[in-house]
């Protein structure tokens, strides 16, 4: 299994807080049937810069301690960048870092309260330099999860979307897990990834989201997320089902 969206290098972010915690992360990702997982640090958050040289250099010697300490989990390179009106220039100066370096898929964190208004003009930039914007953890963005339409548009204008593990096994929550399985019911997420951030409060949770997947929606969309994630490493094409729109009422009636 690959887990695109992790903070297990040490002592970069809010993430394991050194290297004997990213190791015992690392055991935990090969326990929940992780091989391959993608090192995301945040980058521009207002709390972190994490530029892409430094994260290629510390997944390096992440990987080598992995070797020495033989544990089967390799570890690419990735980044979580705070959405910013020069993601463009950041880019094409070379300080923002693709998902595995060259697949040519990059995070875009929304605050978690809103989003900017040149969201969707920023993501269609993005879209026409050669890149595939992936909205990280919509389901946990209030405006939303108030109004999916904005996500629905987004989608259905050629971004992707990953939800975390964690959300869909309601480890935030009721409504943050129902929001979850609508945008899985709705074609509006391509992605499932744990967001680890550790091994107790904040961890993988990657089992008990696709046993939930799997009892809802059936083996099919697990194999969809899986191999979805297995495309985006490589650098191949993601095609979801055509998007479509929460359905109001059914949302309205659960806030």
């Amino acid at each position: 299994m690959i887990d695109i969206h992790s903070h297990i290098l040490p002592q970069i972010d809010d993430g394991a807080s050194h290297m004997e915690e990213s190791v015992s992360m690392a055991k935990e990702a090969v326990a929940q049937g992780i091989h391959t997982i993608v090192a995301t640090p945040h980058h521009l958050n207002g709390r972190y810069e994490n530029y892409k040289m430094d994260i290629v250099e510390l997944v390096e010697r992440l990987n080598e301690r992995l070797l020495e300490d033989n544990i089967p989990l390799t570890v690419l390179p990735g980044q979580e960048t705070r959405i910013n009106g020069e993601m463009i220039s950041d880019l094409e100066q070379g300080d923002l870092l693709p998902l595995n370096i060259t697949s040519g898929y990059l995070f875009v964190e929304l605050p978690s309260s809103n989003v900017p208004r040149y969201t969707s003009k920023l993501l269609y930039d993005l879209q026409l330099h050669g890149i595939k914007p992936v909205i990280v953890h919509p389901e946990r963005n209030k405006e939303l999860m108030e109004n999916p339409d904005q996500l629905y548009e987004f989608v259905k204008n050629g971004t992707l979307t990953q939800v975390t593990a964690a959300s869909v096994a309601g480890k935030f929550g009721k409504k943050i897990k129902t929001f979850s399985h609508q945008l899985i019911e709705s074609n509006l997420t391509h992605f499932i990834a744990s967001d680890a951030h550790n091994t107790t409060t904040r961890g993988f949770c990657i089992q008990e989201a696709f046993a939930d997947i799997k009892d809802n929606y059936g083996n099919s969309v697990v194999y969809y997320f899986m191999e979805n994630a297995q495309y985006l490493i490589n650098g191949d094409t993601v095609v979801g089902d055509v998007p479509e729109r929460v359905v109001r009422k059914k949302f309205l009636g659960l806030f």
